[in-house]
């Protein structure tokens, strides 16, 4: 059965072998949206799922079994599973214009100007700000905003200057008493800077550029300020003199006052003008008068150290409240006062009594002091020759004169390594002089230094280690370096080894080939070859006796109880002697014959 409708859907449920077939009424569309003009709102539609039993008429209903099934169809099925979402229509932001431009409140700058003058006003008073911080920063960034930072600026300035110039001007006349108006000078300039950098302060400059030049102008305008007011700036300046010059004479000193003083010269950039020349002036007039006075009164060694003491007291002083950059000109001219003009009398009073007493730390203290080296050399080599002099030139002393000599140059090197700190040039001057005076009698020096290691390497000198020994051969050889006659002291030397190895009187032979070996690094080989030769002809010369003793013919020739020693030596080595006849006893002589020919076979 069928219904006439536009759209009809059909069902068909099957029941034990029967088909039944049911006409669903028409279902109604879904009304199309609104107009977007018209409503801004959106509604959805749902659909519901149908049945048979909710969508037959009653009079069309038809009785389904329990047991059956019912098969929706596919469009009925696709709605119960999804739900229908209509567009949305678009919204539109409506933006409303301000016909009028918002204005100022009459009398703005006016008004937020005399609130922050207050502020001001109360910081420079030292009174509790009128109010809150924040409420200034926000009227000050308010005048900032609105371009008006520059007029702003210009107001706290004047503000300031005015402040900045009476607290200068209240010091006009103050009390005499130099450091009690140094202790006003002081408070008044940590007043300013507390100010500069206080809460309140920053709260009223914290617009734009403002922030960073109020500071630096305020520190501007006392300097300005401190130059309008004379008799502030120069009575500053001479306090500070005094109390520095009290403190040279041993009284004491606030010395954090000065410092915070110095300190502000320094900020203002007035230290340089206003204070450091004076003071090095002052500095020069007081050591002056000083060091005339010490010197007449004081020898060398207490002059030096009252020097010293002094300067290390300038240094403290730059390091404790002087400004860093003076040190330097201040060390020089206390130098130049107590060192420089009186360089010669320093030297001429007390160099040679300090050189003569050997006085070490005194010496050195003189080398760390004096920056003029080369006068202090000259001194030193004067000191070198005269002395020498006396030791070289004095013939009744030419037995002790190597001695003596070693004595000074041991001296010379010992204050050269500590009181001169080993300096190139000292040493130098050492050896110049030296040379000069160990000179002054030619040969004699050269003669008397071979007598001197003949002396030393004898068997009879007794008491002398090796080490000893060998320290000496050393410093006798420093003293044949000055020697201008060498070759009179090869001669000398020669002859005396010559007597020391055929006498047998040589303490050490190794001393002896040690003395050789010295000589030859210091000459060359060609001066020692006769020397060496020497010692060829000693050692042949043993040879030759030792094999004559064990030989048959000197067993049976030779009478029991004699000795008999022969040397064998080469002409040209050794020291020539003058010609003369020899008395042999009898029983040599009637063996040497014998002995002649046998010792002649031999070689």
């Amino acid at each position: 059965m069928s219904l006439p409708t536009k759209r009809s859907a059909t069902a068909t449920t099957s029941t034990a072998g029967t088909s039944t077939s049911n006409t669903y009424p028409p279902m109604k569309k879904a009304k199309p949206p609104p107009p977007a003009h018209l409503s801004t709102t959106t509604k959805t539609a749902s659909i519901t799922p149908m049945t048979s039993s909710s969508i037959l008429p009653p009079c069309l209903s038809t009785t389904i079994p329990s047991s059956s099934t019912t098969a929706l169809p596919p469009a009925a099925a696709n709605l119960s599973r999804k739900k229908a979402t209509l567009p949305q229509p678009a919204k539109k932001l409506v933006i409303k214009l301000v016909k009028a431009k918002p204005t100022l409140p009459t009398n703005f700058e006016e008004d937020t100007w005399a609130k922050l003058q207050s502020a001001i006003k109360a910081i420079f008073l030292k009174q509790p700000a009128p109010c809150d911080l924040e409420k200034l920063y926000q009227a000050v960034n308010d005048l900032c905003l609105h371009k008006m930072g520059g007029n702003l600026y210009l107001r706290i300035e004047k503000e300031c200057e005015a402040h900045i110039s009476a607290a200068l001007q209240s010091l006009v006349g103050q009390s005499p008493d130099l450091e009690v108006f140094l202790k006003l000078v002081a408070t008044c300039w940590k007043d300013l800077c507390d100010q500069m950098f206080d809460d309140p302060w920053h709260s009223l400059v914290s617009g734009q550029n403002i922030c960073e030049t109020n500071p630096k102008c305020a520190f501007i305008l006392f300097r300005k300020h401190l130059s309008l007011c004379p008799e502030v700036e120069h009575k500053t300046v001479t306090g500070i003199l005094r109390m520095i010059e009290r403190e040279r004479l041993g009284e004491s000193a606030d010395r954090s006052l000065l410092d915070h003083l110095l300190k502000m010269f320094t900020s203002l950039g007035i230290y340089a003008e206003s204070f450091e020349r004076p003071f090095l002036e002052c500095t020069s007039e007081f050591y002056a008068a000083e060091g005339m006075k010490y010197m007449q009164q004081s020898d060398v060694p207490d002059y030096l150290k009252h020097v010293e003491s002094r300067l290390n007291e300038e240094q403290d002083r730059c390091n404790i409240y002087v400004d860093a950059s003076t040190k330097k000109p201040l060390i020089a001219t206390a130098e130049t006062q107590l060192l420089e003009r009186h360089i010669s009398a320093i030297l001429d009073k007390g160099f040679m009594m300090l050189m003569d007493g050997h006085r070490i730390k005194d010496l050195q203290t003189m080398y760390s002091l004096v920056n003029a080296l080369e006068s202090l050399r000259q001194a030193l080599s004067m000191y070198i020759r005269r002395t020498g002099q006396g030791i070289v030139m004095d013939e009744e002393k030419d037995k002790d004169m190597v001695s003596s000599l070693l004595e000074f140059k041991a001296s010379l090197d010992s204050i050269w390594e500590e009181s001169f700190s080993k300096n190139e040039g000292f040493c130098i001057t050492i050896k110049d002089a030296f040379e000069h005076l160990i000179n002054l009698r030619q040969n004699r020096p050269a003669e008397l230094i071979a007598k001197f290691l003949d002396e030393k390497l004898r068997a009879g000198n007794k008491g002398t280690s090796e080490e000893e020994l060998e320290g000496t051969l050393d410093k006798v050889l420093v003293l044949f370096r000055f020697i201008q006659g060498k070759d009179v002291f090869e001669a000398f030397y020669k002859k005396d080894l010559a007597k020391r190895l055929l006498l047998g009187k040589s303490a050490s032979i190794d001393a002896e080939k040690s003395m050789i070996s010295k000589l030859k690094t210091e000459c060359g080989s060609q001066f020692t070859n006769k020397l060496e030769g020497m010692f060829k002809d000693i050692e042949l010369s043993k040879e030759i006796n030792e094999s004559f003793r064990q030989s048959s013919q000197a067993r049976t020739k030779l009478p029991s109880g004699i000795e008999m020693s022969v040397h064998v030596l080469t002409t040209g080595y050794w020291p020539t002697y003058p010609p003369m006849d020899v008395r042999l006893p009898h029983e040599l002589k009637c063996l040497s014959g014998y002995i002649q020919r046998i010792l002649l076979k031999q070689v």
